[in-house]
């Protein structure tokens, strides 16, 4: 039988979608629904297991799993023997530490000798020692932020993204010690076909996150105005310019980070650009 590989996903939640979508914006497809434990993909070489995102690390050590995408804070926190093989960009958030809302905070030195509840004892563990700070962790699975108001801990550290569930919980959000987000990971060693077929996926992933991070622009430009509109955009080698019917005129097409858009567009309006189209890009390869 040929190799395939075989990717640990987590099988609810947030990142278990994000996760599917990547996936299918990759072209591979195969069954995700709840109750299933594994799917083989119909088009690609893998099979897919869905577990829970604590075990996916240890999974993928042991090499019940090749792959496995997860939160690098639970990468992070197994302390498991693999490798972080591709930064994903979606399911961002941040640990952070947290406090009642009423008390007063002067810094990190407010912890000295106090309580702190989390389920991240390893990485707040880290992080006091980087400080300097000695304080009691005290380890709780679920529902950290009960802790202060029952009077186990007098600050907390926990998974933030909006903040409304500390808000709720009496709580303020004073130090972020550890951002993450979704990671691809795998074990230190795969053998040479599974290798060849993870730079294969690598190859999907990275065309996939290139198409989200840029946008293909059309506008119609004066010919006296291309050099200045062409320097602002430079596009993945230079903008293709083509003449219009309209004497004079031109049709410039290039391609346009995201973070640059809104920052360069007046300036390609004030040099004279009229009807800007900005088009979605489904794959980008370079």
């Amino acid at each position: 039988m040929s190799s395939i590989l075989r990717i640990a996903l987590q099988k609810s939640g947030r990142l278990s979608e994000d996760s599917y979508q990547l996936f299918k914006e990759c072209g591979i497809r195969f069954d995700y629904g709840t109750g299933k434990l594994k799917s083989v993909s119909s088009n690609f070489p893998a099979e897919f297991l869905f577990l829970r995102d604590d075990d996916i690390p240890g999974y993928v050590e042991d090499g019940v799993a090749d792959l496995g995408i997860v939160g690098e804070n639970v990468a992070v926190e197994s302390a498991r023997t693999i490798d972080t093989v591709h930064r994903l960009g979606f399911s961002k958030c941040r640990l952070s530490l947290a406090i009642p809302r009423g008390n007063e905070w002067n810094g990190i030195q407010d912890l000295s000798g106090k309580n702190i509840a989390t389920s991240y004892p390893l990485i707040l563990g880290n992080y006091l020692r980087e400080q300097n700070i000695s304080a009691d962790i005290h380890v709780i699975s679920g529902s950290v932020e009960i802790a202060p108001g029952i009077g186990l801990a007098e600050a907390i550290c926990d998974i933030v993204s909006s903040g409304s569930t500390l808000l709720s919980n009496g709580l303020k959000e004073v130090e972020v010690i550890f951002r993450s987000e979704a990671i691809l990971i795998a074990r230190s060693t795969l053998e040479t076909e599974k290798q060849s077929l993870l730079d294969k996926l690598l190859f999907r992933i990275k065309a996939v996150q290139a198409a989200k991070n840029n946008k293909y622009i059309v506008l119609n430009a004066p010919n006296v105005a291309l050099d200045q509109i062409k320097s602002l955009l430079p596009g993945m080698k230079s903008p293709t310019v083509t003449p219009l019917a309209t004497e004079g005129w031109s049709s410039v097409h290039s391609v346009i980070n995201e973070n640059d858009f809104w920052e360069n567009i007046e300036a390609i309006r004030s040099a004279g650009a009229q009807g800007i189209l900005v088009i979605p890009i489904e794959k980008m390869i370079y």
